[in-house]
């Protein structure tokens, strides 16, 4: 008869002190540092809870309802309330919660709504598109032709008319717009004129400006795309996952056969559970004031920056999301690696016609979501675009690093975050 080890069922992390010492010290480089990575924010500790529950031990397939697996009762109870809740924050017919993450949720979409060798019209990815939309090194990129549209070199913004041109050369079964990168509002409407004229399908990725349409501060692409995908962290502030939406229930088919099993098999119930927690949170008022904050943050960080001498990609930002151009200056690579030294933590990328590699890149992608989340204002942006400035200006002076790094254990002991683990 095998007995359970002492602590197994109530032990914690102390019980593996070489896992708690990694632990802690994410837990310590939070705590102490600034966070301005797009892609990343700060949960609440009922998000947290959630997704450290005893769900993790639950495992189902198939649609809420309609499982494959028994003892499913409370796991379909929280499905259901996770799509509830989420069709009420975005207003629309269908969601689908099980997609593990946004790749895997625009994976299924299109395994769901094309044949392979269909023609994609996807934004390049050197001008804001993400990996997921088609790049060559992704299964998407592999399994689908894709043609890549751009920005215009005055504006950097999304050129309208060369999209247009391009769907009536290449006839693409699918238009997506949205990126990972793009720091400007984008013509919803305009895109659905040009789907509708060569008879494509519509896909919104709004993974970085989700919480943004929730709560009206963003164009919201939900009444002109046929599909829409999104994270649920980022700007929606919760479990790491994605999300499907759509309206036109003759699609609904498709869309849930493409997530399971187009692409992936049993659902993540604990994050389907973090996904319903965020999501009731984004149904509360308090949530408006957060991304009302945003995107005032973004603002007062963008024009420090700018006012630092730093030039911003297409002239500033219409969301949390800013793009630096370090051309003159330095690297991208080098100004990230000085940052996190400094504390500060962002993530090299890509400019509109970079003429340098993505692996050390001319510019530098900036966040406000995760500092707003902490309860940073206008001032602590001031200051955090100060400093940005300063390290990315001397990347190799250390006593500039070092005075940067106090000021940022100073400002982040002002706004503690969570107890330790």
């Amino acid at each position: 008869m095998y007995t359970p080890p002492n602590g197994f069922f109530h032990g914690g992390l102390d019980a593996d002190p070489e896992l708690a010492q990694a632990v802690r010290g994410e837990w310590a480089r939070q705590r102490d540092g600034v966070e301005l990575i797009a892609s990343e924010n700060l949960v609440s500790r009922l998000v947290l809870e959630a997704q450290g529950s005893v769900l993790t031990n639950k495992t189902v397939e198939g649609p809420a309802f309609g499982r494959y697996y028994g003892g499913a009762e409370f796991a379909d109870r929280i499905e259901a309330l996770a799509i509830e809740r989420a069709r009420r924050l975005f207003g629309c017919r269908f969601a689908n919660v099980q997609a593990h993450s946004g790749s895997n949720a625009n994976a299924g979409v299109f395994f769901g709504l094309l044949g392979l060798g269909d023609v994609i019209l996807a934004m390049d990815t050197a001008s804001g598109g993400h990996i997921s939309h088609g790049h060559p090194a992704t299964l998407t990129g592999r399994d689908y032709r894709i043609v890549r549209y751009g920005v215009s070199p005055e504006t950097e913004r999304i050129d309208l008319d060369e999209v247009r041109a391009l769907a009536l050369a290449h006839r693409p079964k699918m238009i997506v717009a949205g990126g990972s990168a793009y720091p400007r509002a984008i013509d919803f409407a305009a895109f659905r004129a040009i789907a509708d004229e060569v008879g494509a399908f519509l896909m919104v990725d709004m993974a970085h400006v989700a919480g943004l349409v929730a709560t009206g501060l963003y164009p919201d692409p939900l009444p002109h795309a046929h599909v829409v995908t999104t994270t649920t962290y980022k700007s929606l502030r919760g479990a790491r996952g994605g999300l499907v939406l759509w309206n036109d229930e003759s699609l609904s088919t498709r869309i849930e056969a493409g997530i399971f099993p187009g692409v992936q098999g049993s659902v993540t119930l604990h994050a389907v559970a973090g996904k319903a927690a965020c999501f009731g949170e984004a149904l509360e008022p308090e949530f408006a004031v957060y991304n009302e904050a945003v995107v005032a943050n973004a603002g007062t960080l963008a024009e420090t920056l700018a006012g630092q001498g730093l030039r911003l990609v297409a002239g500033g930002t219409d969301c949390g999301l800013t793009l630096v151009d370090l051309t003159g200056v330095t690297t991208g690579d080098v100004a990230a690696k000085a940052l996190e030294r400094a504390g500060i933590a962002v993530n090299k990328n890509l400019i509109p016609f970079d003429p340098l590699p993505p692996e050390a890149p001319s510019g530098l992608r900036l966040s406000s979501n995760a500092g707003t989340a902490r309860g940073f204002g206008a001032e602590e942006f001031r200051a955090i675009g100060l400093a940005v400035a300063a390290v990315v200006r001397a990347p190799q002076d250390e006593p500039t690093i070092e005075r940067v790094r106090a000021e940022v254990r100073d400002l982040c002991a002002r706004f503690p975050i969570y107890p330790e683990p």
